[in-house]
């Protein structure tokens, strides 16, 4: 029979064993665990400052190659005549970035073209809901009848309504041009006389319809007709991704817009149209990426330069197509658009007889 001092020290054996263990662990366990991890650090610190320093590489690549296309702008540009003689109409998505339209506008001007004006459409454009659909139905159908307008079959009937102030809108702020069926000469078509239009006055009246109902806001004077028109997208994915109402409302304005006959680009910046859901990714996908170019970057002096050359490109009959660095076909357009010749005049030397053509 096992009696009470041998439990006793059996329990005094257990008890001291966990104390030897306690004691080891803190000590020499101890320095091989904190040696271990002391390595481990010492690896990752390492690598954190060999991904800073490649960042640091790239951003300096980055900044040298936007310093390089800023002095060489207006070559790109064609000294200020790829555009020349043009007009451009902006109209911008509800959190449109500011910098990136101010750039536009100021690369328009770089490349000759006039910037009659803006158009904002404002957040109530893209509400789909009853009571401002009702409200939008009925600026429509007024100022319809008042111009003696004829509305297009809705290709969405989600987004008739917008679709069809898109096509009153573009009435007011566009040329009235011939089709571009066969993608004929713009900058030919539009040295021809155009169809008689709506007047400044009729004009304005239209705008102010839909603006004093909350739907858009105009600066400048877009009424001066363009005949180039960039739609500038907003600045972060919508909140429902690409099933966002923003989303087909953008698809249903640039349809209209390019249908009106004029030339029509998208913009808009990298990081939101890098992301699944952006305007530039839902438009890419639509049926509308046959009739409008799209440029990805247009936040960065490369793509401001990319969007004019997209709109010289498709001037002069080219296709629209999809430029920049997340999902597009290229960079830009290839070969890169040049601008028209300078006219030349030829006179009679001073002083010299002229030849009649008789001996």
């Amino acid at each position: 029979m096992i009696d009470f001092r041998y439990h006793l020290v059996s329990i005094v054996a257990v008890f001291l064993a966990l104390a030897i263990g306690i004691v080891l662990g803190s000590t020499e366990l101890q320095g091989a665990v904190l040696a271990g991890l002391r390595k481990t650090s010492d690896s990752l610190n390492s690598q954190l400052s060999a991904a800073q320093a490649e960042r640091d590489a790239y951003a300096a690549q980055a900044g040298a190659a936007d310093s390089f296309l800023q002095a060489s702008e207006s070559l790109l540009l064609g000294n200020g005549r790829l555009l020349a003689g043009d007009k451009l109409v902006l109209v911008t998505e509800p959190g449109a970035p500011s910098p990136l339209i101010s750039g536009l506008k100021a690369t328009a001007a770089d490349a000759g073209a006039t910037v009659t004006g803006q158009v904002t459409l404002q957040p109530e454009f893209n509400d789909l809901s009853g009571a401002t659909e009702a409200t939008l139905s009925a600026i429509n159908g007024s100022v319809a009848a008042t111009n003696s307008d004829t509305l297009d079959q809705s290709t969405d009937p989600q987004t008739t309504d917008q679709q069809d102030a898109a096509q009153l809108i573009a009435t007011a702020i566009l040329q009235k041009q011939g089709s571009q069926q066969g993608q004929q000469n713009q900058r030919s078509q539009q040295n021809q006389p155009s169809p008689a239009g709506l007047s400044q006055a009729s004009a304005q009246t239209l705008l102010n319809a839909y603006a004093q109902a909350g739907f858009i806001t105009v600066t400048g004077s877009p009424t001066n007709r363009a005949n180039l028109v960039i739609i500038v997208a907003p600045g972060s994915v919508p909140a429902d991704g690409a099933s966002d109402p923003s989303n087909p409302v953008l698809v249903a304005v640039a349809r209209e817009f390019a249908g009106a006959g004029a030339v029509a680009v998208i913009a808009g910046a990298t990081t939101p149209s890098s992301q699944a859901g952006s305007a530039i990714s839902v438009v890419r996908s639509s049926s509308v990426s046959s009739l409008v170019s799209t440029v990805d970057n247009a936040d960065t002096t490369q793509g401001q330069i990319t969007v004019m050359q997209a709109i010289a490109t498709q001037l002069a009959g080219g296709q629209p197509s999809s430029y920049g660095v997340s999902g597009a076909t290229s960079v830009s357009p290839a070969p890169a658009p040049t601008a028209p010749p300078t006219p030349t005049t030829s006179a009679t030397p001073t002083g010299q007889p002229t030849s009649t053509g008789k001996r």
